[in-house]
């Protein structure tokens, strides 16, 4: 249990209590949202997840329902009647080995469930009459119908064999292999019956492996035609340029929709006539690392056109509609933090609609728009925007907690970073700071690397937990970094680590020209790419500048890294395979310059992790044991890319600041004073 001292540190043990706030879906008539809320246990060691009926007009959130395991991803019927979600739950006697579709009144009682097919839902949406759903599910593409289904899921759960065998080329993903031998179907579902139809059945069609949720498909209004976002190509990859199609639901027909083979077409939507599809479209052809942008498709021509290209933003889903047709509604990161936004068709012009922080999740309906946003003083709250009216927030879930504890404030600074530009960093000081006194300062780098340190409430990297230990907390968003403009980001292609690490050193010399900043304290720490940059700086930056690293889930050897998940873009993004130009992909790989590694490293790996595999972090873990550099391993053989269970989390937190702790000058001193008094 937290302290009940008013104004204590924040502490990982408090994080872990907090509630955290998922997807939500808006009314038709905008009068009510629900949203899905997780809290977890320290004791139990996991998480469950509930659903909550907000008022738009108040902040009187109620429970809606208790009784499953994870019950998420909630969505209003169109009469506003019922609300569907997935969910792992008993009833009557059967309990779900996979997720299932079950529907509730929003005025309370008894959740339903509403399908039973043995394969389990991926993800949903409701056909405008309410009586029946589309949805995702990973079927065994030449079984047929619902009952070979049931039969085909059965006889693999009850094999002796644990082998995976597949000749695909995208077989994992993240922190899971994909369902061998099966792929994603669109389906629809009877909801007073539970019969299924799958839509693709006997075709070649599949949705995409990577997450087939909600956003790659979408139901017409008159419920006639699904449109969907499909790899056209004979092999699947994740890098490959998808295409739209639609299925007519009463025939089963699909007919192309939108291709191009230099475009990325994804997340169609229909205008509320029903006329046209909006879509993003990302043109790859040109390059890899370019844009997705608000795109329309005038249905039965083929035309389509794309409308927010003036705009120097990446658009993300979902995207919504204005009931006039003449606007849409999107997410897009601006310079470390994410809005949604309005866009006017006409004039081609944005505005923000919900300001971040960082907006994790949004719905709008009956002239209402509902926002979950989260920054890096408060983590994710729920707000209502109704036209010009200030937001109203919905919901109080942590208040209470969190008015126990004092955050340090947060700003955002620049400073002049490789060739010459402005570079925007983020600062966290602890709280109560002084700027008469000295601090130790802790770089917290960011993955990706074209993502972004953004003002958000990091549950992974927590600035409030770190800048509670007395550290000023900093994040750079070097270039690379995404919300910063197109040639911002694509800057370091081809190129990898030396212009981030020019703009690390360069915040580095900033913030030790700060009279608190103590030059004695600097650590460097990075998770994903940000765990690459503390590599790479290892062996570029000369022992003493850092006092240590922390290095989780960092990328090491790019000829190795071909293990992963990704491996088709590591050409893209180095220049070259390791097999045509071996030199310069090892000329931007840390281990090539291993040698000259002498700063101590924390090395924190998942080994379910494919993304970036564990033998990255463990390479680099032998590498520098056996260069005798002081070293320290934390490998978790349950966790992936992220420490996701919270004793694991826990000891996650208590490593790294034993590991700052053990190369503090100033606790060395302090604890070598001690001892001298007690002799």
């Amino acid at each position: 249990m937290p302290s009940n001292k008013k104004h204590a540190p924040f502490t990982v043990d408090d994080l872990w209590q907090l509630d955290r706030i998922g997807s939500v879906s808006v009314a038709p008539d905008g009068s009510r949202a629900v949203c899905s809320v997780t809290r977890y246990s320290m004791d139990e060691n996991k998480g469950s997840s509930g659903l909550w009926l907000l008022s738009t007009d108040s902040a009187r959130p109620r429970r809606l329902t208790s009784g499953g395991e994870k019950d998420g991803h909630p969505a209003w019927s169109p009469a506003g009647d019922a609300i569907a979600f997935i969910a792992k739950r008993e009833q009557e006697g059967k309990k779900d080995d996979a997720p299932q579709l079950y529907v509730i009144s929003p005025d309370g009682g008894e959740a339903r469930r509403v399908s039973d097919y043995a394969p389990g839902i991926e993800s949903f949406k409701w056909f405008p009459d309410g009586r029946r759903i589309a949805f995702a599910a990973w079927v065994w593409p030449d079984a047929k119908g619902a009952k070979a289904q049931a039969k085909r899921v059965k006889a693999h759960k009850e094999r002796k064999e644990t082998a995976y065998v597949t000749s695909a080329a995208q077989y994992r993903y993240w922190d899971h292999q994909l369902p061998m031998g099966r792929v994603v179907h669109l389906h629809v579902l009877d909801v007073a019956t539970g019969r299924v139809t799958d839509l693709f059945e006997g075709s070649a069609f599949e949705l995409t492996p990577a997450d087939p949720n909600a956003d790659a498909y979408d139901v017409s209004p008159d419920g006639r035609h699904i449109a969907f976002a499909y790899d056209p190509e004979p092999v699947k990859r994740l890098d490959n340029c998808k295409a739209l199609a639609e299925v007519a639901v009463k025939s089963g027909r699909i007919e192309p929709a939108a291709r191009d083979a230099a475009w990325d077409f994804d997340t169609p939507r229909y205008s509320p006539d029903g006329g046209r599809i909006a879509f993003v479209a990302g043109n790859l052809g040109r390059k890899h690392t370019m844009p997705g942008h608000a795109a329309l498709l005038t249905r039965g021509d083929g035309r389509w056109e794309v409308v927010s290209d003036a705009w120097d933003h990446a658009v993300g889903a979902p995207l919504l509609w204005g009931e006039d047709g003449a606007t849409l509604w999107f997410a897009a990161e601006d310079r470390g933090r994410r809005h949604v936004w309005r866009y006017d068709l006409a004039t081609r012009r944005a505005s923000i609609a919900a300001q971040g922080g960082w907006v994790h999740a949004y719905d709008r309906a009956g002239g209402v728009l509902v926002s979950v946003a989260d920054a890096m003083q408060h983590p994710a709250q729920v707000h209502a925007r109704r036209d010009s009216a200030a937001p109203l927030r919905l919901e109080s879930f942590n208040d209470a907690l969190l008015a126990r504890f004092s955050f340090g404030r947060h700003e955002s600074v620049e400073f002049t970073g490789a060739q010459d530009e402005a570079v925007q960093m983020w600062l966290i000081y602890p709280p109560g700071f002084d700027p008469k006194r000295r601090y130790p300062i802790l770089h917290s780098i960011h993955g990706g690397p074209h993502a972004a340190a953004a003002d958000t409430f990091h549950y992974r990297w927590n600035t409030q937990v770190f800048a509670a230990q007395g550290y000023v907390v900093a994040c750079v968003n070097y270039h690379g970094s995404s919300g910063f403009g197109q040639t911002f980001l694509d800057s370091i292609t081809h190129r990898w680590g030396t212009l981030e690490l020019e703009d690390v050193e360069a915040a580095t010399d900033w913030l030790l020209a700060r009279p608190w900043a103590d030059a004695t304290r600097v650590y460097a720490t990075g998770g994903s790419y940000g765990g690459y940059m503390v590599a790479w700086m290892n062996g570029h930056v000369a022992p003493g500048r850092y006092n240590a690293y922390v290095c989780h889930a960092g990328c090491y050897d790019w000829t190795a890294m071909i293990s992963d998940d990704a491996y088709g873009w590591h050409v893209k993004e180095l220049g070259a395979a390791y097999w045509d130009d071996p030199a310069k992909v090892q000329s931007q790989s840390p281990n090539t310059f291993a040698k000259a590694m002498r700063t101590p490293t924390l090395v924190i790996h998942g080994a379910l992790d494919y993304r970036v595999p564990d033998q990255q972090g463990l390479a680099y873990y032998n590498t520098l044991q056996s260069l005798g550099v002081d070293t320290r391993l934390v490998w978790f053989p349950d966790e992936n890319h992220w420490i996701l269970k919270p004793r694991n989390s826990r000891l996650w937190y208590g490593e790294f600041f034993d590991w700052l702790r053990c190369h503090d000058p100033v606790r060395k001193k302090a604890k070598g004073r001690s001892a001298g008094k007690k002799s």
